[in-house]
């Protein structure tokens, strides 16, 4: 009853935005100017506090090399392009995103990031990535991505369909607080309004447990806390899985 009541009042709270939904307004306009522009400023954010975490993870990024010597990665969700500082020098890219207002962010990272190579960008749902074929990467990455697919079994079988075999998929992604907590509590309560603001964001997916249902030979996944002031986002999982 209180997570109901105060939704509710989240809801009031937030009302123009729901009236602007309701009106079909507001879903072109978070695609293409609100959510590109929050983006940026929540990456800023998260990658100062997520740092040591993805130096740590993406180190292991050179031993996927193909036997030709070659990184091939494809990143799904790149939005501005916050994660290419964490690539090895040499790494041919390529970009997906299903949302294409990321041009400006995007471009600019890729100027500050010329020790990569980029293959080409893709307008791409992580469910369908038909233009790329399979087997033919060695790394896929996905960070702050999965909570907001349509489908994360769908999302992690083209993984494994793109991924050659020995490749691996890196994740950094936020996750579902533990049930008994008050950081769950208040998750539930954001839930409908962060879900509307934030371009279909889930608060509450416990991608741990899609993960391992995936067909992977080998999976690390170590669960961290990120605090960011005023979100509900704090647990996240990071990790990789193997082919």
């Amino acid at each position: 009853a209180s997570v109901l009541l105060l939704r509710t009042c989240l809801v009031l709270l937030a009302f123009p935005v729901y009236l602007l939904s309701f009106l079909g307004v507001w879903e072109p306009f978070c695609r293409k100017v609100f959510f590109p522009f929050i983006l940026d400023k929540i990456a800023a954010v998260h990658d100062k506090k997520s740092k040591r975490h993805k130096l740590e993870l993406f180190r292991s990024l050179p031993d996927f090399r193909s036997p030709s010597g070659e990184l091939r990665l494809l990143e799904i969700g790149t939005g501005g392009g916050s994660n290419f500082q964490f690539y090895p020098s040499g790494c041919r890219v390529t970009c997906t995103d299903i949302n294409p207002s990321f041009q400006e962010s995007l471009a600019k990272n890729m100027k500050k990031n010329q020790h990569l190579h980029y293959e080409r960008f893709l307008v791409a749902a992580g469910e369908d990535l038909h233009q790329v074929p399979s087997g033919s990467v060695d790394a896929v990455v996905c960070t702050l991505v999965l909570c907001s697919v349509q489908s994360v079994s769908g999302t992690l079988r083209e993984v494994l369909r793109v991924l050659r075999p020995g490749g691996a998929f890196y994740f950094l992604e936020h996750v579902a607080a533990e049930h008994s907590s008050w950081k769950y509590f208040w998750q539930q309560v954001c839930f409908p309004t962060w879900k509307l603001v934030f371009a279909g964001c889930c608060l509450t997916r416990e991608l741990w447990k899609n993960l391992e249902e995936a067909k992977f030979s080998e999976l690390k996944v170590q669960h961290i806390s990120l605090a960011l002031p005023w979100t509900p986002i704090e647990p996240h999982i990071v990790g990789y899985g193997v082919k």
